[in-house]
């Protein structure tokens, strides 16, 4: 999709704060430009950083892993993060870089159009449902905003530390993968 190039050689030049200077690769966003389905995370880790794609590392396996549980692959969906460039040590973004780098996830999402976004983990939640989110309360629960369907589930690098959590969020995949199908159906 031209506009989505566009949008990431733009991006690629962005300097609204300070990760732009030491990333190796911009993180911008990969998969199907016209899924019905998005994912985002918080930001890229070093084998993001390392390859410019998001979810390649442990947690990307896994992520790639769940999708297949239900006949999907990373070229049905969108993958993306709110930050396109790693934080130093893997840290979460800092709320002035999230605010800077925002507004190209938000001409992402326009460009896309999923009609569902998931969020990987709490920071994303916080963002994208409420500032207060709890997600080992509040996973799998949706909200509609903005003619989406949004909710968020464990991320996957949680999963790896604590595989306890993997039952609750193979339910939440699967109502994911229900509602695309019924999206798909309808």
């Amino acid at each position: 999709m031209e506009a989505m190039d566009a949008l990431r050689e733009e991006c690629l030049r962005c300097d609204k704060c300070g990760l732009g200077r030491t990333r190796t690769n911009l993180v911008f966003g990969t998969g199907n430009e016209k899924a019905k389905l998005m994912f985002v995370g918080e930001g890229p880790g070093e084998q993001e950083d390392l390859q410019g794609v998001p979810f390649v590392g442990r947690a990307g396996k896994l992520l790639d892993d769940m999708l297949a549980m239900f006949g999907l692959s990373r070229a049905d969906v969108y993958i993306a993060n709110i930050v396109k460039c790693r934080p130093p040590k893997n840290r979460d973004p800092l709320p002035e870089e999230s605010e800077a780098c925002y507004p190209w996830l938000e001409k992402q999402i326009a460009l896309i159009r999923p009609r569902l976004l998931v969020c990987l983990g709490r920071i994303a939640a916080m963002r994208f449902i409420d500032p207060h989110y709890r997600i080992s309360r509040e996973h799998g629960q949706w909200v509609e905003r903005d003619g989406m369907e949004i909710t968020a589930v464990y991320h996957p690098a949680a999963l790896l530390r604590d595989p306890r959590r993997r039952p609750e969020a193979f339910d939440d995949m699967k109502e994911i993968a229900r509602k695309l199908r019924e999206l798909s159906d309808g």
